[in-house]
């Protein structure tokens, strides 16, 4: 039985652990308290006074501890709504990511199904670039994953305060991650210019200071460093 993800979904999925980390957080502030509805051949949900149109990506079954993608469930496939889920099968197929292709992905082998299966609708997010990620209680069993597909939603940007506990954040998500692969994710995920060195990657952020990550033998982030101006 598996006990851990696959290889190809962890080089997909590290690359947008930081910007990931730092949007699924804008996107929390974002959203209200209160109770939900959903309305699902209309893809709205409705949250608190707050309509946003979402996109289903699966159910988790906390008895069984499997996952459920929404283009394999009969009540939902072939419908816009699993539009999103429907790309996610198409990017498992293209880059060989089991846990995107496979209809069912079983988490019940693993140490803690419950923080798999939000390890795996994050790594769906960042797949999609989209900008978060719901996880609602939808039956005593049953929990429904879906995907904000709406403007509304704000996005966050590069902040050279933020911007070392971002990095920091987006490389300690996932086990066995490369931080040089999070941060590269961060800057190319953002379209800023970068510079790849032995010890060091450097990116030039909005507003013209520079981000200089570097990092020990280890491979892991040492610091984070800014510095007006280009080196």
């Amino acid at each position: 039985m598996t006990t851990t993800f696959s290889d190809p979904f962890r080089r997909l999925t590290e690359r947008h652990a930081a910007w990931g980390a730092q949007q699924l957080e804008a996107f929390t502030e974002f959203m209200p308290a209160g109770p939900w509805t959903a309305d699902l051949d209309r893809r709205l949900y409705r949250q608190a006074g707050l309509e946003l149109r979402v996109s289903v990506l699966g159910s988790f079954d906390t008895t069984e501890g499997s996952w459920l993608w929404g283009w394999a469930n009969p009540g939902f496939g072939g419908t816009p709504v699993v539009g999103a889920a429907d790309e996610i099968r198409r990017l498992g197929e293209a880059h060989g990511i089991p846990e995107f292709r496979d209809d069912l992905v079983d988490l019940s082998s693993f140490e803690d199904p419950r923080f798999a299966v939000e390890t795996l609708a994050f790594g769906a997010m960042g797949a999609l670039g989209a900008a978060g990620y719901l996880g609602v209680q939808a039956s005593p069993e049953g929990r429904l994953y879906m995907v904000p597909d709406d403007p509304q939603v704000p996005r966050a940007v590069p902040d050279g305060i933020t911007l070392p506990r971002v990095l920091l954040t987006g490389a300690g998500l996932l086990a066995g991650s490369s931080p040089r692969a999070v941060v590269a994710g961060y800057f190319d995920h953002h379209g800023l210019s970068q510079r790849q060195e032995a010890d060091r990657v450097s990116a030039d952020l909005p507003g013209g200071s520079t981000a200089d990550v570097l990092f020990d033998d280890a491979g892991r982030i040492a610091s984070v460093e800014m510095r007006n101006g280009s080196r």
